[in-house]
């Protein structure tokens, strides 16, 4: 017998360290070759880390949420004949080894022994029953366990079809199309139980960097409602002409193509800030930053040389784009790089925001709610469809002369959409 030691390979071009997000083994485990281990993160992207042999592993580098350095020991795994690693030189296991973190069931704790009580509650007995049959953490990627913790389902109770008995959504689909999981024979009780949820991968990246923004910072955020009824109208219009061969139009192409004409004359607001130098740096090309929710967080693809991009082109290319980030493909050349960010809500936006920067952008531009209000035009009140948009600056780097400026040359463009069809 040998043991054949797996280390953290280099994920990404300067790339030193990245972050341990999930662990698909536990020490005694027997691995195929092949076999995905576990999951690291560097940037905002993940990578699966692969085993290259077949064995039994019997050694774990950390826990989740422990930072590993590149080309660092990150398991052992005990195989048939020589390893690659002479045994004598390895560092002694630690008394307690790394183990996957445990779930904590969000409806319910599973009894040892089935009570006369539970033979009443035919939901308690199926996750007894799958409990004992699992014997540990069931296998699952996080966007299934995200989803089961806010279904209200213990993924114990969920049997497995994929590669080891790995949980798919399709069987948490199955699992709850059969209403195991609606909770409706428990008895009406106070919900006790307390979830420690350790920030871990995108979402502590995410932490770190709004923390980054707002520390080093002083934003102005301006607000300012602008008339889209022309705007809207433009793009029903275009979407009625041209949506069948060149895709549909939202809102936010017409965004990026203001941004881009609002920043040609105020080239210093599509910068980025150099903390430590205290050097400025201005870019001629504008890379927009699409601020993304995904079921793992929020994520910002970048589409660049939006300057040279049509309407269609830079919808096609934001509808690319946000799915690679919902999927989990995005690499991390589309998720770095941006000059200058847009922020929406959607439909769930409010009547304002206050967009944080994107650090070390110096701009970012927030689409709020559009709705339809009363607008008196000097005569009498029409329907007018309005938005506001919310654009926050960090003030080191741009006076609030300049910012109010570049808010209403927005307005002006978004209110005026035609000037937005105009070849420069």
């Amino acid at each position: 017998m040998g043991v054949f030691s797996i280390r953290l390979p280099d994920v990404g071009e300067g790339v030193a360290e990245a972050e341990l997000v999930e662990w698909n083994v536990k020490v005694g485990d027997v691995v195929l070759e092949d076999e995905m281990v576990g999951a690291v993160m560097t940037d905002k992207a993940a990578v699966e880390i692969p085993t290259s042999v077949t064995g039994k592993v019997i050694w774990l580098a950390g826990e989740v949420g422990d930072v590993i350095a590149v080309g660092a020991e990150l398991i052992r795994v005990e195989v048939e004949g020589e390893g690659n690693t002479d045994e004598s030189q390895l560092q002694a296991p630690e008394s307690k080894p790394a183990q996957p973190p445990e779930v904590t069931p969000a409806v319910v704790e599973p009894p040892a022994t089935v009570s006369a009580e539970d033979t009443e509650n035919p939901v308690k007995q199926t996750v007894a029953s799958a409990t004992n049959t699992t014997n540990g953490k069931p296998l699952a990627a996080p966007s299934v366990r995200k989803r089961a913790r806010d279904s209200g389902v213990d993924l114990r109770a969920v049997k497995g079809s994929g590669p080891a008995g790995r949980i798919t959504h399709e069987d948490l689909d199955s699992y709850q199309s059969n209403g195991a999981s609606n909770g409706a024979n428990y008895s009406r009780q106070p919900n006790t139980a307390i979830e420690e949820v350790k920030v871990v991968g995108l979402r502590r990246l995410i932490a770190n960097k709004m923390s980054q923004s707002k520390k080093h910072i002083p934003h102005i955020t301006i607000v300012e409602e602008v008339d889209v009824t022309s705007l809207e109208q433009t793009r029903e219009e275009l979407n009625a002409s041209y949506e069948a061969e060149r895709g549909k139009l939202t809102v936010l192409p017409f965004m990026m193509k203001a941004v881009v004409e609002a920043v040609r004359l105020q080239p210093v607001i599509n910068s980025l800030y150099d903390d430590t130098t205290e050097v400025i740096s201005q870019y001629g090309g504008v890379h927009i930053g699409i601020a993304t929710q995904t079921d793992n967080g929020l994520m910002v693809p970048v589409v660049r040389h939006c300057e040279i991009r049509s309407l269609w082109d830079s919808a096609a290319e934001v509808g690319r784009l946000a799915a690679t980030c919902r999927d989990g493909s995005a690499v991390r050349d589309e998720l770095s790089g941006s000059t200058i960010t847009i922020t929406s809500l959607g439909p769930l936006g409010a009547i304002a925001t206050t967009p944080i920067i994107n650090h070390p952008e110096v701009a970012i531009v927030g689409i709020n709610k559009m709705v339809t209000r009363p607008f008196w035009d000097g005569q009498q009140f029409v329907p007018r469809k309005m938005m506001n948009i919310s654009c926050s600056f960090d003030h080191r780097v741009i006076d609030g002369w300049d910012a109010a400026v570049m808010v209403q040359k927005l307005k002006a463009l978004l209110e005026k959409p035609a000037m937005l069809l105009v070849e420069a």
